[in-house]
Protein backbone atom coordinates (compact mmCIF):
# COMPACT_ATOMS: atom_id res chain seq x y z
CA UNK A 1 0.00 0.00 0.00
CA UNK A 2 1.45 3.34 -1.03
CA UNK A 3 0.66 6.72 0.49
CA UNK A 4 0.72 9.89 -1.61
CA UNK A 5 2.33 12.88 0.08
CA UNK A 6 0.86 16.25 -0.76
CA UNK A 7 3.22 19.00 -1.85
CA UNK A 8 3.52 21.48 1.01
CA UNK A 9 2.94 25.17 0.24
CA UNK A 10 6.10 27.30 0.49
CA UNK A 11 6.84 29.98 3.06
CA UNK A 12 7.93 33.41 1.89
CA UNK A 13 10.31 35.90 3.39
CA UNK A 14 10.10 39.63 2.58
CA UNK A 15 12.76 40.79 0.14
CA UNK A 16 15.09 43.72 0.63
CA UNK A 17 14.18 46.96 -1.12
CA UNK A 18 16.57 46.44 -4.04
CA UNK A 19 16.64 42.64 -4.06
CA UNK A 20 14.37 42.20 -7.04
CA UNK A 21 14.71 39.52 -9.69
CA UNK A 22 12.74 41.28 -12.42
CA UNK A 23 11.16 44.69 -12.82
CA UNK A 24 8.62 45.67 -15.50
CA UNK A 25 7.92 49.39 -15.76
CA UNK A 26 4.89 50.71 -17.68
CA UNK A 27 5.20 47.99 -20.30
CA UNK A 28 3.10 48.10 -23.46
CA UNK A 29 3.05 45.90 -26.55
CA UNK A 30 1.39 47.27 -29.68
CA UNK A 31 0.69 45.37 -32.88
CA UNK A 32 0.02 46.71 -36.36
CA UNK A 33 -2.93 44.69 -37.66
CA UNK A 34 -2.07 45.52 -41.29
CA UNK A 35 0.71 42.96 -41.11
CA UNK A 36 -0.94 39.70 -40.22
CA UNK A 37 -1.61 36.43 -41.97
CA UNK A 38 -5.14 37.40 -42.97
CA UNK A 39 -4.07 40.60 -44.76
CA UNK A 40 -2.80 40.16 -48.34
CA UNK A 41 0.77 41.39 -48.86
CA UNK A 42 -0.38 43.73 -51.64
CA UNK A 43 -2.85 45.46 -49.32
CA UNK A 44 -0.26 45.73 -46.55
CA UNK A 45 2.30 47.34 -48.87
CA UNK A 46 -0.32 49.66 -50.38
CA UNK A 47 -1.42 50.82 -46.94
CA UNK A 48 2.18 51.46 -45.92
CA UNK A 49 3.03 53.39 -49.11
CA UNK A 50 -0.09 55.56 -48.94
CA UNK A 51 0.45 56.09 -45.20
CA UNK A 52 -3.04 54.82 -44.61
CA UNK A 53 -3.87 54.98 -40.94
CA UNK A 54 -3.04 51.59 -39.51
CA UNK A 55 -5.34 49.76 -37.15
CA UNK A 56 -3.40 49.39 -33.94
CA UNK A 57 -3.94 46.91 -31.18
CA UNK A 58 -2.45 47.04 -27.70
CA UNK A 59 -1.90 43.51 -26.42
CA UNK A 60 -0.50 45.01 -23.20
CA UNK A 61 -0.71 48.56 -21.85
CA UNK A 62 0.68 50.23 -18.73
CA UNK A 63 1.69 46.98 -17.03
CA UNK A 64 4.11 47.35 -14.13
CA UNK A 65 5.22 44.66 -11.74
CA UNK A 66 8.09 43.67 -9.49
CA UNK A 67 9.21 40.09 -8.97
CA UNK A 68 11.43 39.33 -5.98
CA UNK A 69 13.74 36.37 -5.48
CA UNK A 70 11.86 33.60 -3.70
CA UNK A 71 8.47 34.67 -5.06
CA UNK A 72 5.97 32.67 -7.05
CA UNK A 73 3.78 35.03 -9.09
CA UNK A 74 0.64 33.83 -10.87
CA UNK A 75 -0.72 35.60 -13.94
CA UNK A 76 -4.41 34.89 -14.49
CA UNK A 77 -7.18 36.22 -16.68
CA UNK A 78 -9.54 35.26 -19.51
CA UNK A 79 -8.36 34.08 -22.91
CA UNK A 80 -6.86 36.93 -24.91
CA UNK A 81 -6.01 38.96 -21.81
CA UNK A 82 -2.32 39.25 -22.72
CA UNK A 83 -0.96 36.70 -20.26
CA UNK A 84 1.29 34.85 -22.70
CA UNK A 85 2.40 38.14 -24.26
CA UNK A 86 3.51 39.35 -20.84
CA UNK A 87 5.56 36.20 -20.28
CA UNK A 88 7.21 36.59 -23.69
CA UNK A 89 8.14 40.18 -22.82
CA UNK A 90 9.60 39.08 -19.48
CA UNK A 91 11.52 36.34 -21.27
CA UNK A 92 12.97 38.71 -23.85
CA UNK A 93 11.17 37.07 -26.77
CA UNK A 94 9.09 40.18 -27.50
CA UNK A 95 10.50 43.68 -27.21
CA UNK A 96 7.97 46.02 -25.57
CA UNK A 97 6.68 48.95 -27.63
CA UNK A 98 6.91 51.11 -24.54
CA UNK A 99 8.31 50.79 -21.05
CA UNK A 100 11.16 48.52 -20.06
CA UNK A 101 11.98 45.24 -18.33
CA UNK A 102 15.03 44.72 -16.13
CA UNK A 103 16.07 41.25 -15.04
CA UNK A 104 18.76 39.97 -12.70
CA UNK A 105 20.09 36.46 -13.19
CA UNK A 106 19.59 33.58 -15.60
CA UNK A 107 16.12 33.45 -17.12
CA UNK A 108 14.70 30.13 -18.29
CA UNK A 109 11.24 29.46 -19.55
CA UNK A 110 8.82 27.06 -21.14
CA UNK A 111 6.37 29.38 -22.86
CA UNK A 112 4.99 27.00 -25.49
CA UNK A 113 5.31 23.25 -25.84
CA UNK A 114 7.18 23.48 -29.14
CA UNK A 115 9.43 26.47 -28.53
CA UNK A 116 12.88 25.76 -29.94
CA UNK A 117 11.92 22.19 -30.87
CA UNK A 118 12.31 20.51 -34.26
CA UNK A 119 9.63 17.89 -34.79
CA UNK A 120 11.85 15.90 -37.15
CA UNK A 121 14.64 15.50 -34.59
CA UNK A 122 14.70 13.01 -31.73
CA UNK A 123 14.05 13.96 -28.14
CA UNK A 124 17.76 13.61 -27.42
CA UNK A 125 18.71 15.95 -30.28
CA UNK A 126 16.01 18.41 -29.23
CA UNK A 127 17.46 18.36 -25.74
CA UNK A 128 20.83 19.40 -27.17
CA UNK A 129 19.05 22.08 -29.17
CA UNK A 130 17.13 23.34 -26.15
CA UNK A 131 20.25 23.50 -24.02
CA UNK A 132 22.00 25.46 -26.78
CA UNK A 133 19.14 27.98 -26.77
CA UNK A 134 19.68 28.36 -23.03
CA UNK A 135 23.33 29.21 -23.68
CA UNK A 136 24.83 26.01 -22.29
CA UNK A 137 28.15 24.74 -23.60
CA UNK A 138 28.33 21.25 -25.13
CA UNK A 139 30.29 19.88 -22.17
CA UNK A 140 27.62 21.09 -19.73
CA UNK A 141 24.85 19.68 -21.92
CA UNK A 142 26.53 16.27 -21.99
CA UNK A 143 26.87 16.35 -18.23
CA UNK A 144 23.23 17.14 -17.47
CA UNK A 145 21.73 15.10 -20.34
CA UNK A 146 21.20 11.92 -18.22
CA UNK A 147 19.33 13.84 -15.51
CA UNK A 148 17.11 15.57 -18.11
CA UNK A 149 16.26 12.23 -19.72
CA UNK A 150 15.52 10.66 -16.34
CA UNK A 151 13.35 13.55 -15.20
CA UNK A 152 11.32 13.64 -18.44
CA UNK A 153 10.41 9.93 -18.02
CA UNK A 154 10.37 9.30 -21.76
CA UNK A 155 12.17 5.93 -21.76
CA UNK A 156 13.11 4.71 -25.22
CA UNK A 157 11.10 7.55 -26.76
CA UNK A 158 14.03 9.88 -26.07
CA UNK A 159 15.52 8.55 -29.33
CA UNK A 160 12.25 8.78 -31.29
CA UNK A 161 11.33 11.81 -33.45
CA UNK A 162 9.47 14.54 -31.62
CA UNK A 163 6.61 14.28 -34.12
CA UNK A 164 5.70 10.95 -32.49
CA UNK A 165 5.32 12.59 -29.05
CA UNK A 166 2.06 13.48 -27.40
CA UNK A 167 1.59 17.00 -26.02
CA UNK A 168 2.23 15.65 -22.53
CA UNK A 169 5.52 14.06 -23.59
CA UNK A 170 6.66 17.30 -25.21
CA UNK A 171 5.72 19.19 -22.05
CA UNK A 172 7.72 16.79 -19.88
CA UNK A 173 10.78 17.16 -22.07
CA UNK A 174 10.45 20.94 -22.26
CA UNK A 175 9.98 21.26 -18.51
CA UNK A 176 12.96 19.02 -17.81
CA UNK A 177 15.16 21.16 -20.06
CA UNK A 178 13.88 24.50 -18.74
CA UNK A 179 14.49 23.56 -15.11
CA UNK A 180 17.79 21.72 -15.63
CA UNK A 181 19.85 24.92 -15.69
CA UNK A 182 18.89 25.95 -12.14
CA UNK A 183 17.45 29.26 -13.34
CA UNK A 184 17.24 32.37 -11.21
CA UNK A 185 13.96 33.28 -12.92
CA UNK A 186 11.62 30.62 -14.31
CA UNK A 187 8.74 31.48 -16.66
CA UNK A 188 6.02 28.89 -17.26
CA UNK A 189 2.95 29.12 -19.48
CA UNK A 190 0.26 26.54 -18.64
CA UNK A 191 2.87 23.82 -18.34
CA UNK A 192 1.55 22.48 -15.06
CA UNK A 193 -1.79 21.68 -16.69
CA UNK A 194 -0.19 19.29 -19.17
CA UNK A 195 0.72 15.65 -18.70
CA UNK A 196 -0.51 13.00 -16.30
CA UNK A 197 -1.29 13.57 -12.64
CA UNK A 198 2.01 12.14 -11.41
CA UNK A 199 4.10 14.44 -13.56
CA UNK A 200 1.98 17.45 -12.64
CA UNK A 201 2.73 16.78 -8.98
CA UNK A 202 6.38 16.25 -9.81
CA UNK A 203 6.59 19.52 -11.72
CA UNK A 204 4.84 21.40 -8.92
CA UNK A 205 7.36 20.02 -6.45
CA UNK A 206 10.20 21.19 -8.70
CA UNK A 207 8.73 24.70 -8.90
CA UNK A 208 8.47 24.80 -5.12
CA UNK A 209 12.11 23.71 -4.82
CA UNK A 210 13.11 26.67 -6.97
CA UNK A 211 11.03 29.06 -4.88
CA UNK A 212 12.46 27.73 -1.62
CA UNK A 213 15.95 28.17 -3.09
CA UNK A 214 15.20 31.90 -3.48
CA UNK A 215 14.51 31.62 -7.19
CA UNK A 216 11.71 33.61 -8.81
CA UNK A 217 8.83 31.99 -10.69
CA UNK A 218 6.16 33.50 -12.93
CA UNK A 219 3.48 31.21 -14.26
CA UNK A 220 0.40 31.63 -16.39
CA UNK A 221 -2.26 29.20 -15.30
CA UNK A 222 -5.99 28.50 -15.24
CA UNK A 223 -5.55 26.27 -12.18
CA UNK A 224 -6.92 28.50 -9.43
CA UNK A 225 -6.13 25.91 -6.77
CA UNK A 226 -2.45 26.12 -7.66
CA UNK A 227 -2.64 29.93 -7.51
CA UNK A 228 -4.11 30.03 -4.01
CA UNK A 229 -2.03 27.17 -2.58
CA UNK A 230 1.42 27.79 -4.00
CA UNK A 231 1.73 31.43 -5.10
CA UNK A 232 2.35 34.33 -2.77
CA UNK A 233 1.13 36.94 -5.25
CA UNK A 234 -1.11 37.11 -8.29
CA UNK A 235 -2.09 39.58 -10.99
CA UNK A 236 -5.29 39.69 -13.02
CA UNK A 237 -5.06 40.80 -16.64
CA UNK A 238 -7.99 41.70 -18.88
CA UNK A 239 -7.64 43.08 -22.40
CA UNK A 240 -3.97 43.76 -21.83
CA UNK A 241 -4.49 45.82 -18.69
CA UNK A 242 -3.69 44.90 -15.10
CA UNK A 243 -6.97 44.87 -13.16
CA UNK A 244 -5.62 43.82 -9.79
CA UNK A 245 -2.39 42.76 -8.09
CA UNK A 246 -2.13 41.32 -4.62
CA UNK A 247 -3.13 38.41 -2.43
CA UNK A 248 -3.80 35.31 -4.59
CA UNK A 249 -7.11 34.47 -2.90
CA UNK A 250 -8.47 37.98 -3.40
CA UNK A 251 -7.31 38.13 -7.02
CA UNK A 252 -8.84 34.73 -7.76
CA UNK A 253 -12.16 35.76 -6.20
CA UNK A 254 -12.27 38.94 -8.29
CA UNK A 255 -11.45 36.94 -11.43
CA UNK A 256 -14.24 34.47 -10.74
CA UNK A 257 -16.75 37.26 -10.09
CA UNK A 258 -15.83 39.16 -13.25
CA UNK A 259 -15.96 35.92 -15.24
CA UNK A 260 -19.46 35.21 -13.89
CA UNK A 261 -20.68 38.71 -14.76
CA UNK A 262 -19.19 38.51 -18.25
CA UNK A 263 -20.84 35.12 -18.84
CA UNK A 264 -24.23 36.44 -17.69
CA UNK A 265 -23.90 39.50 -19.94
CA UNK A 266 -23.04 37.29 -22.91
CA UNK A 267 -26.09 35.10 -22.22
CA UNK A 268 -28.34 38.17 -22.05
CA UNK A 269 -26.91 39.45 -25.33
CA UNK A 270 -27.51 36.07 -26.97
CA UNK A 271 -31.14 35.99 -25.79
CA UNK A 272 -31.69 39.54 -27.05
CA UNK A 273 -30.11 38.71 -30.40
CA UNK A 274 -32.41 35.73 -30.85
CA UNK A 275 -35.42 37.88 -29.91
CA UNK A 276 -34.40 40.57 -32.42
CA UNK A 277 -33.95 37.96 -35.14
CA UNK A 278 -37.37 36.49 -34.41
CA UNK A 279 -38.95 39.95 -34.60
CA UNK A 280 -37.38 40.60 -38.00
CA UNK A 281 -38.69 37.28 -39.31
CA UNK A 282 -42.22 38.06 -38.17
CA UNK A 283 -42.06 41.40 -39.97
Amino acid sequence: MTTETAVAPPTFEPAAAEDYAMLAEDVGVEYDLRFNRKTPIRESISAALTRKRAERFWALRHVSLRLDHGESLAVIGPNGAGKSTLLQVLGGIIRPSEGRVTGRGRVSGLLTLDVGFDRQLTGRDNTRLGCAFLGLEDAVTREIMPSIIEYAELGDFIDAPLKTYSSGMRARLGFAIATSVDPDILLLDEVLATGDANFREKSKARVLELVQAAKAVVLVTHDMQWVTDYCNRAILLEKGTMIMEGDPQEVVELHRERTRLAREAAQRDAVQARADAKTLLIR
